[in-house]
């Protein structure tokens, strides 16, 4: 028994050892080339932990083999009470099978959107990005590896770089014609993403070859729609870094903002005008 002990406790010191040193030298190795090695070194970890429980597993067989028969008839009520995390292991080799993502990429799944920083036989963490800013939240989440199996999962990972990012702004119509600035307000989008154009196009087609559609992009596009309140709705999408969407859209809001301010000022300035003639 003591001998087994101290086997055991050998054991999961020397992989502790063994991870630690093939961390530090990937690590070391990462900083040289400047290669992002989380994948590997999140693979290392699983295995080294799943070398350790084997090792122990056989270590331990013989009590193993008595202590399972001798708890037969609780089998069932065991499987209940551990029915979650076998489904998590389930869940994990569901994943290592299907590759639905890797580490680094960007997921989204039930109402969570983040990168994957760390995976396991139990779950799946996820750095936390802010849809609307494409920023990260500073927050982690974790993710059981069962609910992969039972809620959708969306690998967003080409909205890492360029992004087709569409938001609206709505306003009072105030006997404005709002397809008055369609095109002023498409010339400004054209303006702030001509720096990138060439870029974009590129990535743009990158995308629809290795997912064989075609998506919208990457030349801008301004709609004007109206609400079910018969509110003016002014759309746009742009097709730009992820880092720069939010700045794009903020200068198009001001745009927006500035150019329907003008007209309504100068169709206010015509109708006083009018009357006083």
């Amino acid at each position: 028994m003591y001998l087994k002990l101290m086997i055991t406790a050998l054991v999961i010191i020397l992989s502790f050892l063994l991870k630690q040193v093939i961390i530090r030298l990937l690590k070391s190795k990462a900083s040289k080339t400047g290669v992002d090695h989380r994948h590997t070194l999140n693979t290392v970890r699983n295995i080294v932990n799943l070398l350790v429980v084997i090792a122990v597993f056989i270590v331990w067989s013989a009590e193993l083999q008595k202590f399972a028969i001798s708890i037969a008839a609780f089998v069932v009520a065991i499987v209940l009470v551990t029915k979650e995390i076998i489904q998590c292991f389930i869940g994990f080799i569901y994943m290592q099978s299907t590759a639905p993502f890797r580490i680094g990429d960007w997921i989204k799944i039930g109402d969570f959107t983040g990168e994957v920083s760390e995976t396991d036989w139990a779950k799946v963490i996820l750095l936390e990005v802010d849809i609307n800013t494409y920023e990260y939240t500073g927050k982690s989440v974790f993710i059981p590896n069962n609910q992969f199996m039972t809620l959708p999962l969306k690998n967003l990972n080409f909205m890492r770089r360029y992004v087709n990012h569409t938001f609206s702004i709505v306003r009072e119509a105030n006997h404005i014609n709002p397809f008055v600035l369609k095109q002023p307000l498409l010339d400004k989008a054209l303006s702030y993403c001509h720096p990138f154009n060439d870029v974009a196009e590129r990535y743009n087609a990158l995308i629809e070859n290795r997912l064989e559609v075609k998506i919208s992009g990457p030349a801008p596009s301004v709609t004007i729609t109206t609400t079910e309140l018969g509110k003016v709705k002014v759309t746009f999408s742009v097709f730009c870094p992820t880092h720069e969407a939010f700045v794009i859209e903020q200068k198009l809001t001001n745009d927006m903002l500035q150019l329907w301010h003008d007209v309504s000022h100068a169709n206010d300035t015509n109708t006083v005008a009018g009357k006083s003639a």
